[in-house]
């Protein structure tokens, strides 16, 4: 049986539910950890530290509201053009996070799935990938997609092969089942940059955007309570009219 998150120290708690308040789906770019660092005279992997922290905030924020899906940018495939050293680190603090913190997330009922790719990834971080997925599989809270190796072109090409392989046509319907996650509702995404960055860029096409200005390891859940309640007060159209509009 899950338990529930920790409340926040401050006493916040979640924007109420209702329909169309609460987003099924949230994307986060977990951006300015480097910034973070920047700005105390301290190596970016410090910042990559101080962002485990906003990470968990985050996750139980959303647990707590009722979001079903959460997906983060952990690693895009455009961050290997990064120096060895800051990739060496990255990818061996992912293999420690997701040790260290997936039984607390499984313990809220939090089922990890991992959408990348294989490619260069270090084998001891596919395997705490895949073990973590294997732990919380049958846990039916949030969805946690941790997108690591990472690409909304090349997930979407790599649809669009499998699907032509196997002989099914490749329209519209069948390319956005064979994605990894859904459509997603909101598009949230720290320190103050407003691009997508290549992530989830089929599932964000009618997304609401919300970008906040505070980088990711200043982030706690009642920034993610704030995106959702700017999103709660959009009007979502999708090609459409607003109803009474002429």
């Amino acid at each position: 049986m899950s338990i529930k998150p920790p409340p926040h120290p401050s006493g916040a708690t979640p924007p109420p539910a209702g329909p169309k308040r609460i987003p099924r789906h949230v994307a986060v770019v977990m951006d300015g950890n480097g910034r973070w660092a920047a700005q105390r005279g301290l190596p970016r992997s410090e910042g990559h530290r101080a962002g485990e922290d906003a990470l968990v905030e985050v996750v139980a924020g959303a647990v707590e509201a009722g979001v079903s899906w959460l997906s983060v940018y952990a690693f895009s495939t455009e961050n290997w053009r990064r120096s060895p050293s800051e990739v060496r680190f990255l990818m061996g603090y992912s293999r420690r996070v997701l040790r260290a913190r997936r039984d607390l997330f499984s313990s809220w009922g939090v089922r990890v799935k991992w959408s990348g790719e294989r490619g260069r990834l270090w084998p001891s971080v596919i395997k705490e990938l895949t073990e973590a997925e294997q732990l919380t599989q049958d846990n039916t809270g949030l969805t946690l997609a941790l997108c690591v190796n990472y690409g909304g072109r090349a997930e979407i090409a790599a649809a669009a092969s499998r699907l032509a392989a196997s002989g099914a046509d490749v329209t519209e319907a069948a390319l956005g089942a064979a994605l990894a996650t859904p459509d997603v509702d909101l598009f949230w995404r720290t320190s103050g940059e407003a691009r997508l960055s290549n992530f989830l860029i089929w599932q964000a096409a009618y997304a609401e955007f919300v970008f906040t200005d505070k980088l990711w390891p200043d982030v706690d859940r009642r920034d993610l309570w704030a995106a959702i309640e700017d999103y709660s007060r959009r009007e979502r159209r999708f090609g459409g009219r607003p109803a009474g509009s002429s």
